[in-house]
């Protein structure tokens, strides 16, 4: 993970002109935009920027004035699309230039706004459009999807969530702050490990003034949970290609050994999806050396990890060594190299692109190879899940070896520090999960931005779908596997 606490006293505040100057230089050095977000200040929005270097995280602030705004970055850096698009929404902030100023999940509007959305249109007689829910057929989140297409050829499709809007943000900013963990970790239901750890890590760090949640006791239970989580939620993708490409015995096997991975998180904290695994101040979850009640023993963690390296190898070699799953993944939905970093891509997707993005970088995670492809299409991003979870498995093994047991573990946290800055990032099985907590001269929180993968990541499907068929569509979305309630908070 990656962590950042410092004292929010010390950022210098620019003016609007100063700020975007600031930014725009830092990202044509090389610097990778993380988030950018708003906060009121009287009559002004005080913006920070939070950009990554070398690893190294930067902040940069600016206070706007909501009618004058400032210049988009946007144009210059397509990266930054949906964080100005969220500050226009949310503060109502005149971004000027800004390509694409639509809301991101219209959180001041009812059904009438969201029926009302501007779809993009292309013209001509033999162009036809194809509407796609936001109802859809199974058990699924709402979302629309719009397809402008030429015969069979999607030329554009445009993503229009919102939906699933729940004021996480907002929420987050009630109550104590040290007991939010179990409304954190249903922010994105399939990555609640990711997200429990990112908060727990930064409540840590608010209250000892440092950057706490990297000591190796807690460290390497928490990486062991957060790979299990991996685990689980790419042998769920997997099984959901394998369906969608007709290829049933994988679906059904990836299916079943997805079903031994979150047994055993269940049998370690309690819930198969890793709910009350990460708390401020230690850990939820129970692994001991003892079969007392329904805690797992390490023998038993070993057989489960042992079985899923032995199944996995057989299926994966029955499943990328058919032509079928071959003809219908290589080819499709792909994007570049240069394209996924001009827009911004994290974690998987990112990867199967050849962008080395990964926030498991260093400490207990320095065995950890970093997984990438180059091809950026379906077949990529169905490689890396399986290489991934290779990586994983071996990760977890050795640090069984190096730890051994560990038992349910925690230490009281004290008040939040007055007047401080945490960012908080963790690496899910999507992508980069962000959290940036703030608080005041009384150590009271006053800010609570949240940041899911998904977010930065559906543009990366609308625009891999161009130029393939509709009918691919599926397979496009499903090797993305994205969340709408992540993107809608």
């Amino acid at each position: 993970m990656t962590l950042l606490s410092i004292d929010a006293k010390s950022l210098e505040v620019s003016d609007p002109k100063a700020f975007r100057a600031a930014v725009d230089t830092r990202l044509r050095a090389g610097a990778r935009p993380i988030t950018l977000y708003g906060r009121p200040s009287g009559d002004d929005v005080l913006v920070t920027a939070v950009l990554q270097s070398e690893g190294a995280l930067e902040v940069h602030r600016g206070m706007v004035d909501r009618a004058r705004g400032y210049h988009a970055l946007t144009e210059d850096f397509p990266a930054m699309h949906a964080f100005e698009r969220e500050l226009h929404e949310q503060h109502g902030v005149r971004i000027a230039g800004h390509p694409w100023l639509k809301p991101i999940r219209f959180e001041r509007g009812g059904p009438r706004e969201l029926d009302a959305y501007p779809f993009y249109e292309i013209r001509g007689k033999e162009v036809h459009e194809v509407a796609v829910g936001p109802i859809h057929a199974g058990v699924i989140e709402p979302g629309a999807f719009r397809f402008m297409c030429l015969g069979e050829m999607v030329h554009h499709l445009e993503i229009h969530l919102g939906y699933q809007h729940r004021g996480v943000e907002a929420l987050l900013l009630r109550g104590d702050p040290k007991k939010h963990a179990p409304l954190v970790e249903t922010i994105a239901g399939d990555s609640s490990i990711a997200h429990g750890w990112a908060y727990s890590a930064a409540i840590e760090s608010l209250c000892s003034g440092e950057s706490g949640g990297h000591e190796p006791e807690l460290e390497d239970p928490r990486g062991i949970l957060l790979e299990l989580e991996r685990i689980a939620m790419h042998l769920a993708g997997l099984a959901g290609l394998a369906a969608d490409v007709g290829f049933l015995q994988g679906a059904a096997t990836y299916g079943r050994l997805r079903t031994t991975a979150i047994n055993t998180s269940m049998r370690l904290c309690g819930s198969r999806f890793g709910r009350g695994a990460m708390r401020p101040g230690g850990l939820g979850a129970r692994l001991v050396e003892s079969a007392d009640g329904d805690a797992l023993t390490l023998a038993e963690l070993r057989d489960a990890l042992n079985l899923l390296e032995r199944d996995i190898a057989i299926i994966d070699d029955c499943f990328f060594s058919a032509r079928t799953v071959q003809h219908r993944l290589q080819g499709v939905g792909a994007l570049s190299e240069s394209t996924a970093q001009s827009i911004g891509l994290v974690g998987m997707a990112a990867r199967a692109c050849g962008v080395e993005v990964d926030q498991r970088r260093g400490g207990v995670w320095s065995e950890l190879p970093v997984v990438v492809e180059q091809t950026g299409d379906c077949w990529a991003r169905a490689r890396i899940r399986s290489r991934e979870i290779g990586a994983s498995l071996a990760w977890i093994g050795k640090t069984l070896e190096r730890t051994g047991a560990f038992s349910r573990s925690r230490s009281a946290v004290a008040t939040l520090g007055s007047d401080r800055l945490v960012i908080s990032m963790v690496e899910g099985f999507r992508g980069e999960v962000v959290h940036c907590l703030e608080t005041d001269e009384q150590g009271a929180l006053v800010h609570y931005k949240v940041q899911d993968p998904s977010l930065r990541n559906w543009l990366g499907l609308a625009l891999a779908v161009r130029n393939n068929e509709i009918s691919d569509f599926p397979i496009c979305n499903k090797s993305f596997d994205l969340s709408y309630c992540g993107n809608d908070l």
